[in-house]
């Protein structure tokens, strides 16, 4: 009987299996009854619950004749940087650069939302954090899972799952975070600016775009081409017109596979061991910070812009300058709204939106090129 006892799981059960059992039951609970990024946070929290299932031997590497756990080879997509990536090109494939193109200025809103990144990065720093690790911190502010994911894989694997849980868990909780801010940085005249319809953006310039976006970037930031050039693959197979079937199992299947890997392989490493950590609340605290710091970041310069002569510029669209597409730029939509309610914003901050993915996937190959 003592030897049935001792090999259950409840026998070899610890309070930080236990404390993370119950942290992936939150994770699942603020996806499924609060709708906070369900697609990610239900398949990360899964994975977290199995992963913290004692003797469960998930990630167990194997030997000589022996299989390793489900995890250890699927978690091969991740640490060989192939999953962000094939995320990256549905993302691309999802996305219509339209809203870019017709007004290009927007694309220096998302680079202003970069200054969380790189404000972040220097404070993580400064606390004590290695310059991999900083930077794995900061690139949270971007508002991306994905590059977050990749960006730490590289440098600081050991903290994947704490700012994978930080990166979408702000990610989904834009609507709570930016609307504060947005009413702080702006005045209710700024707000109630209404910006004139783009022109129509040529067949032929949508198709130069990804082309011309994926040269300059890997000749600038050679670190950042498996991401950009994904992305901006994805977009091609999109706006070429030629490759609808391409186009459809990109934006579906492909997507939403990799979406479920990915997620369960980020869950299974937020072992009790490695998760249950003061550093761990240092990494959540600075992600806030690095998120309301790219929002105000966009911002600032969006009032700027909004001073400039030319066409109007709403600096509220300075704040979808975060790549969380679209949630950001429906945001954006609702602040204005509540000045006036006949402001639509929605497609205006689109282009700084998707310009933010573009910028975050910049920052994290700059920073990659630099400390790596």
């Amino acid at each position: 009987m003592d030897a049935l006892w001792t090999s259950t799981g409840l026998a070899n059960m610890s309070w930080r299996e236990l404390a993370m059992i119950c942290i992936a039951c939150l994770l699942l609970w603020l996806a499924i009854r609060k709708q906070f990024e369900p697609l990610l946070l239900v398949p990360i929290g899964f994975g977290a619950l199995m992963a913290n299932l004692p003797l469960s031997g998930l990630m167990a590497e194997g030997g000589p004749g022996e299989t390793g756990g489900l995890f250890h080879y699927l978690f091969y997509g991740v640490k060989l940087e192939i999953f962000p990536p094939l995320i990256f090109l549905g993302l691309g494939a999802l996305t219509d650069f339209g809203p870019l193109l017709s007004n290009p200025k927007t694309f220096f809103l998302g680079a202003a939302a970069q200054v969380g990144v790189f404000g972040t990065f220097l404070a993580a720093s400064a606390m004590g954090f290695t310059p991999q690790e900083a930077a794995s911190i900061g690139i949270i502010g971007g508002a991306d899972g994905p590059t977050s994911i990749y960006l730490t894989m590289k440098l600081a694997p050991h903290l994947l799952g704490a700012i994978a849980v930080s990166a979408y868990s702000y990610m989904a909780l834009v609507p709570l975070i930016q609307p504060p801010i947005m009413r702080l940085l702006t005045t209710q005249k700024e707000r109630a600016i209404r910006m004139e319809a783009g022109a129509e953006v040529p067949t032929w310039v949508r198709i130069i775009f990804p082309i011309g976006v994926t040269i300059v970037a890997a000749l600038i930031v050679p670190a950042a081409t498996s991401l950009i050039g994904l992305l901006m693959f994805g977009n091609l197979l999109r706006e070429c017109g030629v490759t609808e079937r391409l186009t459809r199992s990109a934006q579906n299947e492909l997507i939403n596979l990799i979406t479920i890997i990915l997620g369960l392989c980020v869950g299974v490493t937020m072992s009790g061991d490695t998760f249950l950590r003061a550093e761990t609340i240092k990494i959540l605290v600075l992600g806030c910070v690095a998120f309301a710091l790219s929002t105000a970041g966009g911002l600032l310069l969006g009032k700027i812009m909004a001073r400039m002569p030319g066409s109007p510029v709403n600096p509220l669209i300075g704040a979808a300058g975060v790549s969380a597409v679209p949630m950001a730029a429906r945001v954006a939509h609702n602040v204005a709204q509540e000045t006036d309610p006949h402001n639509y914003l929605l497609m205006h901050a689109m282009g700084p939106n998707v310009a933010g993915v573009i910028g975050t996937a910049v920052a994290a190959g700059g920073l990659l090129a630099l400390l790596k």
